[in-house]
């Protein structure tokens, strides 16, 4: 199915480039699935692509790793612009991004179908872990699911560091909580950070706490969180899934669209998913990123 979609973004490339008398030559060709070329594309005539993607995928390295392989082959300049996924999500809302990158499907299903965006394609994805002091005051270790751990986390009212910031990840740690989230004003183990990813285990580490995080974010940053280890991993409802979306010209002016639908229809190509597939495993033993399969 990924594929089949990266098959129609090309075609609808192909149609654009046609009907201004472009030269769809290089356009059209099937993606390289090998490395880069050794020279650099000449640049499109709008060569800017403005991204605008969660904390996760750049703080943990994998778009300064993976983008300038594209932008080799291409001419095109990425300007990656990273924040919680609900500041990343307004502003593309505002007219400043191409194309969005985000790991909140309510909050993506929304941009769509307010028209802010074409169409919401899922191709990666990772875990949130929980992690916390190493001597697990609470006690969450074995605990069956990530609801359960939180309520142990709860129950011990040991220190727990919140996004607070209407990100991505806050919204699956609200998620988890359901309707027994801590109240920040009158539980004061409960700290509403607003900050981000980088910013809160940080924090986690220096107040012996335990904080949600997507699992590559912590393994980038490791080696200052010495306080700090995974006790709660990989569990089904920690399951953290990216999804890209072409914003809509339609209902956004200056959208640059035939750059975003290069970019969108690279990300889903197997030279893409080939470097996503083995991202991290050279410096972390083992990967950050899991591609969706077809």
């Amino acid at each position: 199915m990924k594929k089949l979609l990266a098959l129609l973004m090309a075609l609808s490339l192909v149609l654009a480039f046609a009907s201004c008398g472009g030269n769809t030559e290089e356009t059209t060709a099937p993606a390289d699935t090998t490395a880069a070329e050794d020279t650099t594309a000449e640049a499109p005539e709008n060569p800017t692509i403005r991204m605008s993607t969660t904390t996760s995928v750049n703080d943990s390295g994998l778009l300064p790793a993976i983008l300038p392989v594209f932008e080799q082959k291409t001419g095109y300049k990425v300007e990656v612009q990273s924040a919680g996924t609900g500041a990343a999500i307004q502003k593309a809302k505002d007219g400043n991004a191409d194309l969005i990158l985000v790991h909140s499907k309510a909050s993506e299903e929304e941009f769509v179908n307010e028209g802010y965006g074409v169409e919401r394609l899922p191709f990666m994805f990772n875990y949130f872990v929980v992690v916390g002091p190493k001597d697990d005051p609470a006690g969450i270790k074995d605990s069956e699911n990530a609801a359960a751990a939180f309520a142990k986390i709860k129950a011990a009212e040991s220190k727990f560091i919140s996004r607070g910031d209407e990100s991505g990840t806050h919204k699956a740690e609200l998620k988890i909580w359901g309707e027994d989230k801590p109240d920040a004003a009158s539980d004061s183990w409960y700290i509403s950070a607003g900050q981000g990813m980088g910013a809160c285990l940080t924090m986690a580490n220096e107040q012996n706490a335990y904080c949600l995080t997507d699992k590559a974010t912590f393994l980038a940053n490791k080696d200052s969180l010495t306080s700090l280890d995974i006790i709660l991993a990989e569990g089904e409802d920690m399951k953290n899934t990216y999804s890209v979306i072409e914003c809509n010209p339609e209902k956004l002016d200056g959208v640059n669209t035939e750059g975003a639908k290069a970019l969108i229809q690279w990300l889903l190509s197997d030279e893409a998913d080939a470097l996503i597939a083995k991202y991290g495993e050279t410096e972390y033993g083992q990967a950050l990123f899991t591609v969706i399969e077809d």
